[in-house]
């Protein structure tokens, strides 16, 4: 490819659709480059019983609403994988893959990005690559000598492997909560934290979650970090009230057999599930002299790198745009990104 493009979108999971969306609405030439082999994004790696927060028109992406499932719950992956699907489908979206984007770099004033499926130039990219490929694991001591099981909740495929087992799950977030409910009827689970469980109220779901996120956006409230840390969803809920779903504080250390808690106590373990999180997958802009700080990269508050014109990131949490890592919250960032795009290459015209 010798012209480059107007913009080049790496990563083709909701946040790179969304991108796409709004680039295509504007007549802007582009291409998502997605290293998956399918449709789907992350939410084609997630657990059987993961649901969404909110009913399927609540958990939409721009342009057309999420089909409602069949019955009460709330949309389970596999919902969610086929309504992404169908969406790029709907929308003609310019989506390539398996395409892995290795390095990006600027030349002449133009990206250019070295891919296993060869070398494309642009002169925008939008980076939508997401945080499921890089889960993060803390340093706790002993982890090395612990001779049991360890995975993390990105690789947790349901609670059947675990039955009759001894299971730590170290995390007081959504996954740690779901996880830990979910394993509750077949294994013997500690439930550890850093501090007591944050739920946010058992009305409260993604609706409001992004409510008080746009909010927080036009500078009203505090943002969804005050409200908690966990969504009450229906079987965390009814774990909790019934007195199973019990925090423990955070284990002082791992040994070869098991953990020793604050107290001193040691327990003996069969297998432990790692629920603290993931951090950006951003390794493919090392070749870019982009700034950091405290090791995350500089951004506007939104999607825009104000260090490097042309790029954006998109979707990767809150500090690229509020609720930006949501399916509903994403699309008022993909809009403005492709507003920015637009202006930019007017004026590079």
């Amino acid at each position: 490819m010798t012209d480059p493009l107007p913009a080049v979108v790496v990563g083709g999971g909701q946040a790179g659709l969304a991108a796409s969306f709004y680039l295509r609405r504007r007549g802007i030439e582009h291409v998502v480059l997605d290293a998956g082999d399918a449709p789907g994004g992350a939410w084609r790696h997630t657990w059987p019983s993961l649901r969404l927060f909110s009913p399927a028109a609540y958990s939409s992406l721009p342009g057309w609403r999420m089909p409602p499932t069949d019955g009460p719950q709330n949309p389970d992956a596999a919902h969610v994988i086929g309504y992404l699907a169908a969406y790029e489908e709907r929308y003609h979206l310019p989506v390539r893959r398996p395409v892995r984007v290795r390095s990006v770099i600027r030349q002449d004033g133009t990206f250019v990005l070295d891919s296993d499926h060869g070398t494309w130039r642009a002169r925008t990219v939008v980076g939508a690559t997401g945080t499921w490929s890089r889960p993060f694991v803390p340093a706790v001591p002993g982890i090395e000598e612990f001779r049991g099981e360890q995975l993390h909740s990105s690789r947790y495929a349901g609670p059947a492997p675990f039955a009759g087992r001894r299971v730590l799950v170290v995390g007081g977030a959504n996954s740690g909560a779901q996880v830990a409910t979910d394993l509750l009827p077949v294994a013997d689970v500690t439930w550890a934290t850093l501090g007591p469980p944050r739920y946010l109220p058992d009305e409260v779901d993604g609706r409001e979650l992004f409510r008080v996120a746009s909010a927080s956006l036009r500078g009203e409230g505090e943002g969804v970090g005050s409200l908690g840390d966990i969504v009450a969803v229906p079987p965390v809920r009814r774990a909790r009230d019934a007195g199973d779903l019990v925090a423990t504080r955070m284990v002082a250390r791992l040994t070869a057999r098991g953990a020793v808690d604050q107290d001193g106590t040691e327990r003996e373990l069969d297998a432990v599930v790692w629920c603290t999180g993931f951090r950006p997958e951003l390794s493919w802009l090392g070749g870019l002299d982009v700034p950091r700080r405290a090791g995350r990269v500089v951004t506007d508050g939104g999607p825009t790198v104000p260090g490097v014109p042309g790029l954006f990131l998109l979707g990767y949490g809150d500090w690229t745009g509020a609720a930006s890592a949501t399916l509903i919250g994403v699309g008022q960032w993909a809009r403005r990104v492709a507003e920015q795009v637009d202006a930019l290459v007017d004026g590079l015209d």
